[in-house]
């Protein structure tokens, strides 16, 4: 018996998603509706105007529900943002049974305690996710149940993010008069989406380039080893060359679809393109080596933004499958030549894996996310409904 429709909700910086989708019984993604519209009202991943962003939602919704033949009542819901952090905390109880065996009693401690972490007042928690268990502090462990031992503890990647900027982009969607099912980081769904067992169990970075954020996640040593956002994207970039090159920032924004790329050409040195100064002024000529200069200083700062924190995390050497780029960013000409120079890893464009349905949500790394929540959603699926505890914390509720 297939899972009834779900339906996923992304707010991004540059369009509001609403991708609706099925999961067959062989566990296949079937997806059955799409609605999309460019975003207005938010930045970075965080509500700026209420009235614009909610007016995009409903019509991303009215879309979908038209697309896929349904109306739709409840949403599974992203969130991004470089509030969004990640850290490990580790949690430790004694065996207190009389033989020394480690039963699900155990377990159920250890995991309690790993959740307990000290948090800045104005932060939320979003994920908490096993990494590995540890027998009397021995080599790691992945399921210590049964085993004997006098003391279990466990790692735990504890994701979490400010409680306004959660709550505000919830709300948006409540004042839709549509119900909030789930919550969930969009860089978690994104490597859902685009990478395969092998490389998670291999190592493997898979960055999200977004309209208004970048969001990062790290699998090493067959577990979720590192997860984040910065609050930069590919609307920084349009800014940089709107500055740089002293033009309206719609004509920035031509320039770097129609011409940018993140590292300069040697044989293009020469090479010039018109630009419209805009304000009566006559186009004039700019240098494409100037261009691509501009988008190679923006796109190097973001992408050594990651590398250092896997550094900080001693990560980088565990990466055997290198380097996942996904999202609409990931677009940009020779930007999988940078990451590769950068990290020192190889690197692959990620697009949605095993889908079926409609070929331009398969076709599009900007889809990623929003398909990957789906996949999220049929993981976490409950016979009934209702709001998560997380959720209640976030929204207030």
């Amino acid at each position: 018996m297939n899972l009834p429709p779900v339906v996923a909700l992304e707010i991004g910086t540059t369009k509001v998603r609403a991708l609706v989708g099925e999961l067959t019984e062989e566990g296949q993604l079937v997806i059955s509706g799409l609605g999309e519209c460019p975003s207005r009202g938010v930045r970075k991943g965080e509500i700026i105007d209420f009235d614009n962003a909610l007016s995009c939602v409903r019509e991303a919704l009215q879309q979908a529900e038209e697309n896929g033949h349904l109306t739709i009542n409840q949403v599974h819901l992203l969130v991004s943002g470089g509030h969004i952090r990640s850290l490990v905390n580790r949690g430790a109880v004694p065996v207190l049974n009389d033989e020394g065996e480690i039963t699900a009693e155990e377990i159920e401690r250890v995991e309690e305690m790993a959740r307990a972490v000290s948090l800045p007042t104005d932060h939320e928690i979003l994920h908490t996710i096993r990494q590995h268990f540890y027998v009397n502090d021995g080599q790691a462990v992945v399921k210590p149940e049964g085993m004997e031992g006098a003391r279990l503890a466990l790692d735990m990647l504890i994701l979490h993010g400010l409680r306004n900027p959660m709550r505000n982009i919830v709300k948006v969607v409540r004042s839709a008069q549509v119900d909030v099912q789930d919550v969930a980081f969009s860089g978690l769904c994104a490597a859902l989406a685009v990478l395969t067992p092998a490389e998670k169990n291999n190592g493997a970075l898979m960055i999200d380039l977004g309209g208004g954020t970048t969001d990062y996640v790290a699998y090493a040593e067959e577990r979720l080893a590192d997860a984040g956002a910065f609050a930069v994207g590919g609307d920084h970039l349009s800014n940089d060359l709107a500055f740089g090159l002293r033009i309206p920032l719609a004509e920035a924004e031509r320039v770097k679809l129609e011409y940018g790329a993140a590292l300069s050409d040697l044989s293009l040195r020469n090479q010039t393109v018109s630009v419209n100064p805009g304000t009566g002024q006559p186009p004039r000529m700019v240098r494409l080596a100037d261009v691509h200069t501009i988008m190679h200083v923006r796109m190097e700062e973001t992408l050594v933004l990651i590398r250092e924190q896997l550094r900080q995390n001693k990560l980088i050497s565990k990466l055997g499958s290198g380097v996942v780029l996904t999202g609409g960013g990931a677009r940009l000409k020779k930007v999988d030549q940078l990451a590769e120079k950068i990290f020192g890893l190889p690197c692959r464009l990620g697009r949605p894996r095993d889908v079926n349905g409609l070929t331009l949500v398969m076709e599009q790394p900007e889809c990623a996310a929003v398909v990957g929540m789906l996949r999220y959603a049929a993981r976490t699926f409950r016979p009934t409904s209702g709001i998560f505890d997380r959720l209640r914390k976030i929204v207030g509720i």
